[in-house]
């Protein structure tokens, strides 16, 4: 079946609502939200604005944000725009669920999956070109580690079910290894750098910029990236679905300053790092290197996008990271008129 698709005007069907069952979660949900600084009343929200969530990573959002196009485009149709801003993508997709945003930045294509198994009514509404060199596995130059078959037995350090769990996963089974044949160590990048700076783990599994300033305060040597086929590491953007039924105007919008924002930062890898830089308080020259392995593509999205995720989803699950098994075919999607 193909995904339901949402254009310019049209009548959607709601994904799945949350059960009764679910409702002392959906309360932690928006606790998570009002925590992050969220309007108190996160259902109720202020007529004509758009909530907008992002991690400080956002790359395209940011650029957006800063640049300041976007209010310029919708102050014309009345719409003011409000930033959030979240430490990572889970807590960010969760606060789009329960009502207390309306679109989402990128988030890495694992992170949708574990709202879609809860049941969440999302939407996606764009995608960025998958970017496979933009995480990898590293290990510290000197490290006797020359190949993945050399990982069995050591202790890895990653991210538990992020894109790095993926690509950890998919290395593995592609030089015929599986989790269990390593000790993971379960980390968030800012644990990962102190840990594979002391020696504590023996390879590290790391996105960008994380992976770019990495590369410029440590002597490292890339394993492996995502090339290959191993791991895409797609960036997809979501949005509550009620809020796409009913604004299509103001996520068109959203996507054309997008798309914008990416050729720009392209075409001007020097003036985006420079405009990146202080905001996410990183050197330039690693800012530089991470957004040239981004491709910043802005794209709509497809079904054929949605079969690597479903790929991604079964894995996970065979690995008991999901609850359940998704299907990506009834995935609600957003599509630019024309």
């Amino acid at each position: 079946m193909m995904p339901n698709t949402l254009c310019c005007y049209p009548s959607i069907h709601m994904a799945s609502q949350f059960k009764p069952s679910r409702r002392t979660a959906l309360t932690a949900l928006a606790g998570a939200a009002l925590a992050a600084g969220l309007p108190h009343l996160s259902i109720a929200r202020q007529a004509r604005t758009l909530r907008i969530g992002y991690q400080k990573s956002s790359t395209l959002i940011t650029v957006v944000k800063l640049q300041g196009t976007l209010e310029k485009h919708l102050a014309e149709l009345g719409v003011a725009v409000s930033w959030h801003e979240f430490t990572n993508g889970q807590p960010l997709l969760e606060a789009l669920n329960v009502g207390a945003l309306d679109l989402s930045a990128d988030v890495a294509d694992t992170v949708p999956l574990f709202a879609q198994a809860a049941g969440a009514a999302l939407t996606y509404y764009a995608r960025e070109t998958p970017a496979p060199s933009a995480q990898a596995i590293i290990v510290r130059e000197e490290s006797p580690i020359r190949s993945i078959a050399d990982l069995k037995g050591k202790k890895i350090g990653f991210a538990r079910a992020a894109g790095a769990h993926y690509l950890v996963i998919a290395a593995l089974e592609h030089n015929g290894l599986a989790v269990s044949d390593i000790q993971p160590a379960y980390l968030t990048p800012a644990d990962g750098r102190a840990a594979f700076d002391n020696g504590s783990i023996d390879a590290w599994v790391i996105w960008d910029p994380f992976y770019a300033a990495a590369q410029q305060h440590t002597r490292v040597r890339l394993l492996v990236d995502g090339r290959n086929g191993l791991a895409d590491y797609a960036r997809y953007y979501l949005a509550s679905t009620p809020y796409v039924r009913d604004n299509p105007r103001v996520v068109a919008q959203v996507f054309d300053a997008l798309r914008t924002a990416g050729i720009w930062a392209k075409q001007h890898p020097d003036d985006a790092a420079a405009l990146l830089a202080p905001a996410w308080g990183l050197d330039k020259n690693i800012v530089a290197a991470a957004n040239e392995r981004r491709t910043y593509d802005v794209r709509p999205v497809s079904v054929q996008n949605l079969e690597r995720q479903q790929q991604i989803a079964d894995v996970f699950l065979a690995n008991k990271l999901l609850p359940k098994r998704i299907d990506l075919s009834q995935a609600q999607i957003w599509a630019p008129a024309g």
